[in-house]
């Protein structure tokens, strides 16, 4: 089978398309015949050489979609549409490859509305969208920023957010064109940066109350920005740093409204805690309540351009290997 594997991590051209040995069904897994892988960061991040406990050969990729073909179960009979995220592509080989021998307990089933390629770019982002809300403890009526509108976890925590009767669903972009886009899809609450600070757009939007939950994936000068939106006992979560690991922080961003600020690692989260969140975010996908943005496909072949595409474009939505 075919499989793009990071042979070194030394960056894109350390990826290279290779013939693997189609795997096996094992105890507790199921064989998939993939059709479509999202393209995350962290692939970036890994192929880079810059994260933990990952050791090259590699195939990249966390999350996915394909067809059930064996050890499924009655849960997952043949033939079954599945999106899952896991280890693969961290700790063990991932989703880049035309079969994969998933742990039953990653699988989703795909709801009838949601194609394939769509489907490959839903866990990672809702899962930890929805997975960081619950900890945040959000609910209906409450404030919620999610900088990045078009990024992965901006958009989906935006999108969970205003589903789940949020009563501001905020986000944010740095230039015009992504504002605009961002309008164009029904997001009415995002701040131009180029415009404002992001403090001021959340002040000016929940007139002067502030963000009770702030979910950052950007970390950087965005993270100690939100910090100054947040409400009175308000909490930041951080969870991802696309911008940058490092940040200076006011601390009286978070004394004066008694504030907190918290982490997540998503490989961390025990089982039940996906499950809830697939609980929540499968009947939204049902409705339509919420709908993933892809921006752009590439083939298996092409995933050094995919990943160049998503770091160096800052496209607005996801990237998708079709397979």
């Amino acid at each position: 089978m075919r499989a793009m594997r990071a042979e070194k991590f030394s960056g894109y051209e350390g990826l290279k398309l290779v013939d693997r040995p189609k795997p096996s069904v094992s105890d507790g897994r199921v064989l998939l015949r993939m059709t479509a892988a999202g393209v995350t960061p962290l692939d970036h991040t890994i192929l880079s050489g810059q994260f933990h406990g990952s050791k090259a050969p590699l195939v990249l990729g966390n999350e996915g979609a394909g067809v059930v073909q064996a050890g499924g179960g009655t849960a997952f009979p043949v033939g079954s549409r599945v999106m899952f995220f896991g280890m693969y592509g961290a700790f063990e080989d991932g989703t880049y490859s035309e079969w994969v021998a998933v742990r039953k307990e990653d699988l989703c089933l795909i709801p009838d509305n949601v194609d394939d390629v769509s489907a490959a770019g839903i866990p990672v982002a809702y899962l930890t969208a929805q997975v960081a809300l619950t900890r945040a403890g959000f609910r209906a009526g409450k404030t919620v920023l999610a900088p990045a509108i078009g990024g992965s976890i901006g958009n989906a925590v935006t999108q969970l957010a205003r589903a789940l009767g949020a009563k501001h669903a905020m986000s944010s972009t740095t230039n015009h064109a992504k504002a605009d886009k961002a309008k164009a899809l029904g997001f009415n609450e995002v701040i131009d940066t180029s415009l404002e600070t992001l403090s001021d757009g959340v002040r000016r939007i929940t007139g002067g109350y502030g963000a009770d939950v702030v979910i950052d994936g950007i970390g950087g000068a965005v993270l100690s920005e939100a910090l100054g939106a947040l409400a009175v006992e308000g909490s930041l979560t951080t969870l991802g740093y696309s911008a940058s690991r490092k940040t200076t922080i006011n601390v009286t961003d978070l004394i004066v409204p008694q504030a907190s600020i918290r982490s997540l690692n998503m490989f961390l989260q025990p089982q039940a805690a996906r499950a809830d969140a697939w609980s929540v975010i499968v009947p939204l996908l049902q409705s339509g309540a919420i709908k993933p943005i892809v921006a752009k496909t590439f083939p298996l072949a092409e995933a050094a351009d995919a990943l160049r595409y998503l770091v160096e474009g800052r496209p607005f939505g996801r990237v998708v290997l079709t397979i």
